[in-house]
């Protein structure tokens, strides 16, 4: 699967994970990262705009780790380790490695 498949689908994952743990400010948090589109909270559908995807999906980790601290960090990376295995090195956002 192709990268630009799969971003979408991470930020996706990194979302739902955090509104596991913080509820619907998950989604106002993510509303605040330049490059990211919520298109559908409630069918989980995102757009990731403005230049690099792999740079929306930085900010969006940033985000939520400006709010909450390393721990989300932890988080964000725990929720989608399934899908960057399967990305190339060079395809991963630098915040998920």
């Amino acid at each position: 699967m192709n990268s630009a498949i799969q971003l979408p689908q991470i930020a996706i994952r990194i979302i739902r994970e955090q509104e596991l743990i913080i509820g619907p400010l998950a989604w106002d948090e993510a509303r605040k990262v330049q490059g990211l589109q919520i298109v559908d909270e409630k069918r989980g559908e995102v757009s990731l705009q403005n230049g690099d995807p792999k740079n929306v999906i930085d900010k969006l980790v940033a985000q939520y780790e400006r709010i909450f601290g390393r721990a989300s960090h932890a988080v964000c990376h725990d929720a989608v380790q399934d899908l960057i295995a399967t990305m190339s090195p060079e395809e991963i956002p630098s915040s998920l490695k």
